[in-house]
């Protein structure tokens, strides 16, 4: 999928969202992506390929986060904690889509955005798609301290000192025959010790939240990435009441995410 040449610009306090247009008269689904991420670095990453929701009957929306791609940022590490990128999401929705619910995909810190979104507006949501759920809960700690380590290395020396750290830290076993390059970001340069800040001081909604979310969903973890693991879908499988969890193991199941999301959104 090739990013829009004329995005809409949706105006959000401290920041301007860039944004696809929808197409006219359809259902609309919104892609959130992860941290780091970006519409641009999703097409040239090759992990995640999300257009066969979007072909047909449905419209595909993707949005860079705030500080992220064509997306402007500030430097306040609040605005991206994970339940103010909720709010931007709603903005997004009610934006593409202001009569009627939208279906969201979301990816780690997108899944994050996705789950606080539906909390706090779940009439606005018809299906949940949620891809490699973050660390959440008890396994965050030790990335909490690796996220403020890595805003501490931005602040001293610059995000190409961080994303030469990143570079030599091993790819979880399924990531490596996905990825057709190695790992970059696509952030505003001041705003990513914010980002990254942000992120330490975040973490999924409360279980006991997370039981009101009646929607269905998808969850589609991957294995071998202790950044994203297993156990938190498991965890979101047992609390959220209609949720499907399923796993891949292999980088082809991967490779289907985008068609298993079609049939899952299109499905009666």
């Amino acid at each position: 999928m090739i990013v829009a040449v004329t995005d809409l610009e949706i105006a959000r306090p401290g920041a301007v969202l860039a944004c696809d247009r929808p197409a006219a008269g359809l259902p609309v689904t919104v892609v959130a992506h992860g941290m780091s991420s970006s519409r641009e670095a999703m097409d040239g990453d090759g992990v995640f390929d999300w257009s066969p929701a979007g072909s047909g009957s449905r419209s595909l929306v993707r949005y860079d986060a705030r500080g992220h791609g064509r997306s402007t940022g500030g430097s306040d590490p609040v605005d991206y904690t994970w339940p103010r990128l909720a709010d931007d999401l709603l903005a997004v929705l009610d934006a593409v889509s202001p009569d009627a619910p939208v279906d969201v995909i979301g990816m780690s810190m997108g899944t994050a955005s996705a789950l606080y979104a539906t909390l706090r507006a779940p009439h606005r949501i018809r299906r949940l798609v949620l891809a490699i759920p973050p660390t959440a809960w008890e396994t965050r700690a030790p990335h909490v301290a690796g996220y403020r380590d890595g805003a501490d290395i931005v602040d001293a020396s610059g995000v190409d000192a961080f994303l030469a750290a990143a570079a030599e830290q091993p790819q979880p076993p399924i990531l490596e025959p996905l990825q057709q390059r190695p790992y970059t970001a696509d952030v505003r340069e001041e705003c990513f010790a914010a980002l990254l800040r942000g992120a330490a001081d975040s973490d999924l909604p409360d279980p006991g939240d997370l039981a009101r979310i009646t929607h269905p969903t998808l969850l589609l973890p991957w294995d071998t990435d202790p950044g994203h693991p297993v156990s938190t879908a498991e965890r979101l499988a047992e609390t959220l009441p209609t949720a499907i969890l399923q796993v891949a193991r292999t980088p082809d199941e991967v490779r289907g995410w985008g068609l298993d999301a079609a049939r899952f959104l299109t499905r009666a």
